[in-house]
């Protein structure tokens, strides 16, 4: 009986096609390759498959007989939260973690955005005026709170620290310690933090936990030169309370990737907030060839790994939510 691999995707190259057959053919096994325009054929192909690398809960949930579900995003809170998605109890489910190059380089774009005061000159520059110099600040001598140690924590620690930041702080669910941090702190100690926090960055899974991890109280304890860079999920921010603060000038700026509900609705206020810089959960995008390969380079480990019966490298643990 053919052992077959389900590729639902739409970034894949020739080479990166390639990469996988001959992984695949290495343990026996049969890939077939599909665009997310082809679902129907996808899902035929995939009610037998024992592999499905893809990013589609629908596909997934149709795929009955999966040993091993690669999403081939990060974050995989769908899945956690949904366990009538999976097609069967025995099915493993790993993610992609190579999304940190692509999301530090935007929060460094959005961050020096900020602290230039680009919001505000984009603003003059749409009215057709020509507006005199505002007071700006530097990456250079910048104290940064990291909330989320993860790969994309430890990609925006390297680049801020190699940009000249005083002290970058890690904060994690335990307090663990990390790479490329001066410090590390679990999250009951993130309010003691806040009241002199010039950046804080967040990068957290959506979970149970983190719903709300900066709920109005903690934007109230942000001084008002603080900017906030949201990358992880929009159900981390009270978007009510940060609006408010914005719009009162109790925040300096901020900067969202991802929100509730994306898409952003026309109508919602968030596209009227002052000194907001608004995104449409593009910084992680596939459309960076390096991300791509280290996407499919990630795969294909694996694929290596679930071929000899060693453990996945990057099994999700679905109580967690990562």
């Amino acid at each position: 009986m053919a052992r077959d691999i389900c590729v639902c995707l739409d970034f894949l190259t020739d080479a990166h096609k390639a990469q996988i057959e001959r992984t695949a053919r290495s343990g026996g096994m049969n890939v077939r390759f599909f665009t997310t325009a082809q679902l129907d054929e996808a899902a035929a192909f995939g009610r037998t498959a024992e592999v499905l690398y893809s990013c589609v809960p629908k596909l997934f949930k149709q795929c009955k007989e999966l040993k091993w579900y690669c999403c081939a995003f990060a974050g995989v809170d769908v899945y956690c939260k949904d366990p009538s998605l999976f097609p069967n109890e025995h099915c493993q489910l790993t993610n992609s973690n190579v999304y940190g190059l692509t999301i530090a380089e935007h929060v460094v774009m959005t961050a020096l955005m900020l602290l230039r005061r680009m919001p505000a000159y984009s603003r003059q520059a749409f009215a057709h005026q020509w507006g005199k110099a505002m007071p700006i600040r530097s990456i250079h001598g910048l104290e940064l709170v990291m909330l989320g140690t993860g790969q994309i924590g430890r990609c925006v620690a390297q680049r801020m620290r190699a940009l000249g930041a005083a002290k970058v702080i890690g904060v994690n669910r335990s307090g663990r310690p990390a790479e490329d941090f001066d410090e590390v702190y679990p999250i009951e100690k993130l309010d003691g933090l806040l009241p002199s926090t010039e950046m804080l960055v967040m990068a957290v899974p959506g979970t149970d936990e983190t719903a709300h991890i900066l709920s109005r109280e903690r934007i109230a304890l942000l001084p008002e030169s603080a900017c906030v860079i949201n990358v992880g999920r929009g159900t981390a921010v009270d978007q009510a309370a940060l609006m408010e603060a914005l719009n009162a000038g109790r925040l300096a700026g901020a900067a969202l990737d991802v929100f509730t509900p994306e898409p952003l609705p026309a109508d919602h206020p968030m596209w009227e907030t002052k000194n907001l810089i608004i995104t449409p959960h593009i910084a992680g995008s596939t459309s960076l060839p390096y991300t791509c390969d280290r996407n499919v380079d990630s795969f294909c480990e694996d694929l290596e790994n679930y071929i000899a019966g060693r453990p996945l490298a990057h099994l999700v643990d679905r109580t967690l939510g990562y």
